[in-house]
């Protein structure tokens, strides 16, 4: 293993950064939470782990943070992830996750803190011309959420060229689950993902699950998606880290999925054989901008950093995500 190393981890209340805190913690690593609870929990931070309040933008609050700590590396997670509402609001996505990254980017440099891990997405694609997508294909988003991801990896990539720096972003595709162990998992209310909003319905917590179009070029006509367990999400930021503590020379963009992917259909039909009852499904048009299908091509991944998911398993997801639903219930969380 790397030495110990102490990792910033902002949005570290949230869904992804409430699991990367639990991997790093996990794999001997020291993470220092930093997140504005907008969006966040602070139950989700684990008693033993330093947390401060406040937002990446301000530059004071983060450089003495950085500076207390001892900061190694950073894993960036806060930021702003509605693609509808990034529509309707593009300021505020270009403000919440292009312009905080620039200023928490800066705060690094600042402080000598040369390695930096990202939370892309695979929206930096838009619609793909082919599938499964590769790294290498064009980016062209079709969304402000997904350009000021991109926009943040443009600038990742010149900072890395200008300062004793490294960086990996990993394009996430659709994360779901939750903790094996149920430490920690999805628990914004109103959430969108498809499998959070399944397990809710199966519930009791909606009466019936949207499927949105079903005349897609797919075996049954929904749209398909690559489904990632978020702990194998987390594993792989922390193998990342590790990488780049290695080679700090090297930089990476890398997606991160499981390079097959699950129909919403299919996805509802795990549900109701984990939960032994049925959904009620409500079809609905096709929302726009949804492709066929988005599925990673996770080859680098695998050749880069030797990443072996471990919950590749569409039951398993389901039955984790179900776990940690039926355990916010019983905190009064719903």
């Amino acid at each position: 293993m790397t030495k110990q190393l102490k990792v910033l981890v902002t949005g570290g209340a949230g869904y992804i950064g409430s699991h990367a805190v639990l991997a790093l913690k996990d794999a001997g690593h020291s993470p220092v939470v930093i997140d504005n609870l907008v969006t966040g929990f602070r139950w989700a931070i684990p008693d033993d782990v330093p947390f401060v309040a406040g937002n990446i933008a301000d530059e004071e609050l983060v450089a003495s943070t950085l500076s207390e700590h001892g900061i190694d590396a950073i894993m960036h997670f806060a930021g702003s992830i509605i693609v509808p509402e990034s529509v309707e609001n593009p300021l505020k996505y270009y403000r919440n996750n292009t312009a905080a990254s620039r200023s928490l980017v800066d705060s690094a440099v600042q402080a000598g803190v040369k390695h930096f891990i990202f939370s892309s997405t695979a929206a930096t694609y838009g619609i793909p011309e082919s599938s499964p997508v590769r790294e290498d294909a064009p980016k062209l988003p079709i969304n402000p959420y997904g350009m000021s991801k991109l926009m943040t990896e443009y600038m990742l990539r010149d900072v890395a060229a200008a300062h004793d720096f490294n960086y990996c972003a990993l394009r996430y595709f659709n994360v779901a689950g939750a903790d094996p162990l149920a430490r920690t998992g999805q628990s914004t209310a109103g959430a969108t993902h498809l499998i959070k909003v399944a397990v809710e319905a199966a519930l009791g917590k909606r009466d019936s699950v949207a499927v949105f179009g079903t005349d897609y070029a797919t075996p049954d006509g929904t749209g398909v998606r690559d489904y990632i367990h978020v702990s194998d999400l987390a594993a792989a930021h922390v193998i990342a880290l590790e990488a780049l503590v290695a080679d700090p020379k090297t930089s990476h963009t890398l997606n991160c999925g499981y390079g097959h992917g699950y129909s919403v259909m299919q996805v509802l039909d795990a549900v109701d054989r984990v939960t032994n009852q049925t959904i009620e499904r409500k079809i609905e048009g096709r929302r726009a901008g949804d492709p066929d299908e988005l599925i990673s091509d996770n080859r680098e991944i695998k050749a880069r950093f030797g990443w072996q998911p471990k919950y590749d398993d569409l039951d398993t997801i389901v039955s984790h995500a179900l776990q940690w639903e039926r355990k916010l219930g019983e905190r009064g969380q719903v």
